[in-house]
């Protein structure tokens, strides 16, 4: 499935780290060979563990052992390493169309091995978006969240709770609790329904809150989850 394309940019996992998440990116770029290119780019300072073709092509950059440089600055529950916690996949996809049925697959291949080999749970599977609301967005909208959850490989919200008179202060703490760290209602909101409420727009609503409840009652972070990296 995989052939190996080796990209400098990467270094040691910081403190003795082993990845505990998988973070998923999509490439903004126009072709797979120009998103590779960039990723093994010395001078872009970028770099990812695996990158996925339109067409179910899986190249390698990084080995999952290293530190690749794809999270950037950003926070999911205690973490603010990312890069040295996680294992990161690019899409190659521009952000405007949807993932392809093949790519999909070979995504679904791939995350069952990583979740499998390095024990990894599947609410650690997170957006870009996720840990960093305020600058990135990706995978974006057109991903297929719901695919993967189905499969075991991310979550969902589990028997939403009844909807609930919307409240920012406590969608915050709920958010929270599931792992969105900035302050920022509007931003939290943002990452919150690309992943839950693709393409859904305007205020805060009751079916926000029941879901985010969901979300906090069923994968809220606590102790080992929470400890700082």
């Amino acid at each position: 499935m995989a052939a190996a394309f080796p990209s400098p940019n990467h270094g040691e996992r910081r403190n003795g780290a082993e990845p505990d998440h998988v973070v998923l990116h999509f490439t903004a770029m126009q072709d797979m060979a120009s998103a590779r290119d960039r990723l093994c780019d010395p001078a872009a300072e970028v770099s990812a563990h695996w990158l996925i073709g339109n067409d179910g092509t899986a190249v390698q950059l990084v080995d999952e052992a290293r530190r690749a440089w794809h999270a950037g600055v950003g926070q999911w529950g205690a973490c603010s390493d990312l890069n040295s916690h996680s294992i990161g996949i690019e899409l190659d996809n521009p952000g405007d169309r949807p993932f392809s049925n093949r790519q999909m697959e070979t995504l679904e291949t791939l995350l069952r091995r990583i979740l499998d080999d390095w024990r990894i749970a599947p609410q650690n599977v997170i957006a870009h978006s996720d840990m960093a609301p305020a600058r990135k967005f990706d995978p974006g909208p057109r991903f297929d969240w719901a695919r993967l959850a189905r499969q075991g490989l991310a979550v969902l919200p589990q028997a939403p709770l009844l909807p609930r008179a919307p409240d920012k202060a406590q969608f915050l703490i709920l958010a929270q609790l599931f792992g969105y760290t900035s302050p920022d209602h509007e931003h939290v909101l943002s990452a919150f329904r690309l992943r839950f409420r693709p393409l859904h727009t305007g205020p805060l609503d009751p079916t926000d809150m029941a879901l985010i409840a969901a979300l906090a009652r069923d994968y809220g972070q606590d102790g080992d989850q929470w400890r700082a990296c």
